[in-house]
């Protein structure tokens, strides 16, 4: 960028206040809503010789009493509203009796133990067990239970890792949501600590050598509030067993040559390697590898660039097995000896295909598991390349797992989608036969619901997958209320899964509809990148045009259409509800990103410029973000749909301020009757993490503000569509 621009992007003044209030009592449902007074100032930032007003740029400090006040006050209006609607309990009761199964999860062996996690039915985080390896499973004890670490469950597990022979266990925990934690170690034997906490951790893996200690990532601690500041240089460090964190040795990063926003490392299994991939942004990174058998020998560059998402799944000596889609969009497996690691010597090992691969390694094979139009195929290979067999499936759907240790006989997968609960399976490697190992006990009948997908085209005629899922027999009508959820950015792929929750709706006569938007991974880089800066409007005209294939083929009408979405997801709800008012009833963004000027400016939100571009890059840029960032979007005198804007006050990753500022924005500038309420979660973050109490709570005033809002008086699963009058 020319120093004159960015001379002209950082024009700012503040002069003056003043605040709104409204009062709205709407026809629909009859029930007064008073808006809380959100104060404005005469903020102005100038872009290019652009002034854009930012009226509600205070809601950005989250650690001001203002803004904490403003915080309860909007809370108390929401459930004000909330607690009016008359099915709220029944539904929270059905969610909780839904919830009540056990849930398990796949064992894996460390040391002399078989651990796997457990959750009762309804405990706010799951537990870790173990038994001795070789004896009856119905032997396990709990081995660390999270729900003790704070009583109400807002302390949760943010990862764990086991030492070389099992001995020791590295974990982190989770305080309020956060994506800061803090590391614990314990012996595994006696199950105590044993030593200092490590503290002001984010963003990282904790990966051992040896015995003697293990490798993790964090920033340094920002000045001003932790929870929002900008934290840009991530940098990996060595700790060693017995030692106190303040003498940690920094491996990589914390130099101007070395300054990359996420930074990881990884032990080999054999010791022999550590993996370092360093990465300006979440898409692209470079790799580099240090031989651990040779003390104070230098790293060594294999991807010296970021035009590619590269890693070293496995190594068999020096032979390297490197997973990657440089040159290959949908991904490949290469090999290279560790000697001369660069791309001009990797060969083949399991080539690109059409559909996009994620390779995973297991008791002497290599699994391919494969996205073929976003539902789950397998193959397996052996070490030398050859094409083992086609893995038979329970089922359509997803699968995951697929890993062991080399050594092993047998390994586990799970296998689930939209309207079949998680079952684990037990898969003999030699044979290729899978064996049901857990199947969850639930009160659900997936045979009585139907999920089919189909495909549409967007408005530039491009093909988009959707799944479907409903009970069977529904009529297609256009009077059944439907979620339409999706993301559409950051090569996530949204691929067929259970939800309880979900399966709460559907039991409704809900539909629920997931399309695989451009900006996903479901096709590989090229679909990614279709949804990238200056080409993200695809994203949303897809999201569009899967509303409009609901409508136009009967599934759903404007008068029953939600629109739903998380974190970029919430950026898509908030772009389509301003872009399209008139097309859907309900809109339930989530956690989302709604300032496209200033996200850069918070947390990690620069290495988001990948997939949306910044304000700053040019006026070009600055314009087409602004023409489409939901904040900036909200036009006075404009009808729009009911909407309930969630968020958690510990959200680190996407700032609550994005959604504390298009909250006020829809309430100031509403001129229809349907409410606006924003729904802030206390001690919560992003959403991992988030207890079960607080997520039943939260889906609960989810639906009951959805089906209330699209006329509903009775839950409908119980009188049909009977409907407000």
């Amino acid at each position: 960028m020319k120093k004159i621009a960015l001379l002209a992007f950082v024009s700012l003044s503040i002069v003056g206040c003043s605040s709104t209030q409204k009062v709205v009592k709407t026809s629909k449902n009859m029930m007064a809503v008073t808006y809380t007074e959100t104060k404005k100032v005469d903020t102005v930032d100038t872009y290019f010789g652009t002034e854009v007003q930012d009226p509600y740029r205070w809601l950005e400090d989250d650690r001001s009493e203002e803004t904490m006040d403003w915080v309860k006050r909007e809370n108390n209006t929401t459930q004000d509203y909330l607690k009016n609607i008359p099915f709220r309990a029944e539904l929270k009761d059905r969610l909780a009796t839904l919830w009540n199964y056990e849930k398990v999860g796949s064992p894996f062996k460390e040391g002399d133990y078989t651990y796997f996690y457990k959750n009762d039915g309804l405990q706010n985080q799951y537990v870790i067990y173990r038994y001795k390896t070789g004896e009856d499973p119905s032997t396990a004890t709990v081995f660390l239970d999270p729900n003790t670490f704070a009583e109400d469950g807002t302390i949760s597990l943010g990862g764990a890792s086991f030492s070389e022979d099992g001995s020791i266990l590295a974990y982190a925990i989770s305080e309020g949501g956060s994506d800061w934690r803090k590391i614990l170690v314990m012996d595994t034997e006696k199950k105590e600590i044993v030593e200092d906490t490590l503290v002001d951790v984010k963003f990282s893996g904790m990966s051992w050598y040896k015995n003697e200690g293990f490798y993790y990532s964090s920033y340094d601690k920002p000045k001003g509030s932790e929870l929002s500041a900008k934290t840009d240089q991530h940098k990996l460090y060595y700790h060693k067993l017995g030692t106190a964190q303040s003498t940690d040795k920094l491996i990589f990063g914390g130099t101007a040559a070395e300054k990359h926003r996420y930074v990881g490392g990884s032990v080999t299994k054999d010791n022999r390697y550590l993996l370092v991939s360093a990465r300006s942004s979440t898409s692209g990174g470079k790799l580099f590898m240090k031989d651990l058998t040779k003390p104070g020998s230098d790293f060594v560059t294999i991807l010296g660039h970021e035009d590619s998402d590269s890693y070293v799944m496995e190594n068999v000596g020096s032979k390297l097995f490197i997973a990657t889609n440089l040159d290959a969009p949908n991904m490949r497996v290469v090999t290279v000896d560790a000697s001369n690691p660069t791309p001009e010597n990797w060969v083949d090992f399991i080539p690109e295909t059409e559909n996009v691969l994620s390779p995973s390694t297991g008791g002497g094979s290599f699994f391919a598991r494969y996205m073929v139009d976003a539902v789950s195929k397998v193959k397996q290979y052996d070490y030398s390349g050859k094409l083992v067999r086609d893995v038979e499936l329970p089922g359509v759907g997803s699968v995951g797992g697929f890993g062991a240790e080399k050594d092993e006989k047998e390994l586990y997968y799970s296998f689930s989608n939209y309207k079949t609960p998680g079952s684990i399976y037990k898969y003999d490697i030699a044979s290729g036969t899978s064996e049901l190992f857990i199947k969850p006990d639930i009160d659900f009948d997936p045979e009585a619901y139907e999920s089919k997908q189909v495909f549409y085209n967007s408005k530039d005629g491009t093909k988009v997958p959707m799944i479907i899922t409903y009970k069977k027999g529904t009529e297609l009508n256009g009077k059944n209320p439907t979620i339409l959820y999706a993301y559409g950015g950051f090569n996530v792929s949204l691929t067929p899964s259970f939800s309880i929750a979900n399966a709460v709706w559907m039991e409704q006569g809900g539909v629920y509809a997931v399309p695989n938007l451009r900006g996903g991974g479901e096709y590989g880089k090229k679909w990614h990148d279709a949804g990238t800066k200056m080409q993200k409007q695809n994203v949303f005209d897809d999201f569009i045009a899967a509303a409009e294939y609901l409508i136009d083929n009967k599934y759903t009408s404007k008068k029953y259409l939600a629109i739903r979405g998380g974190s970029n997801g919430g950026l898509l709800v908030g772009a389509t509800m301003t872009q399209r008012p008139d097309l859907m009833q309900v809109a339930l963004p989530a956690v989302g990103v709604m300032d496209m000027l200033r996200y850069h400016t918070f947390t990690a939100g620069a290495g988001w410029a990948y997939d949306y571009g910044t304000a700053e890059d040019s006026k070009e840029m600055f314009e087409y973000l602004k023409g489409y960032s939901p904040v900036h979007n909200v036009k006075a005198g404009t009808s729009y749909p009911a909407t309930m804007v969630t968020t958690g006050d510990h959200d680190d990753r996407v700032v609550p301020a994005h959604s504390f500022k298009f909250a006020a924005e829809l309430q100031e500038k509403q001129a229809g009757d349907a409410p606006v309420l924003i729904r802030i979660e206390t001690d919560a973050g992003h959403g991992a993490g988030t207890p079960v109490a607080k997520t039943i709570e939260q889906y609960a005033d989810i639906f009951g503000f959805t089906l209330y809002n699209m006329g509903y008086e009775v839950l409908p699963e119980k009188v049909g569509n009977v409907m407000k009058k």
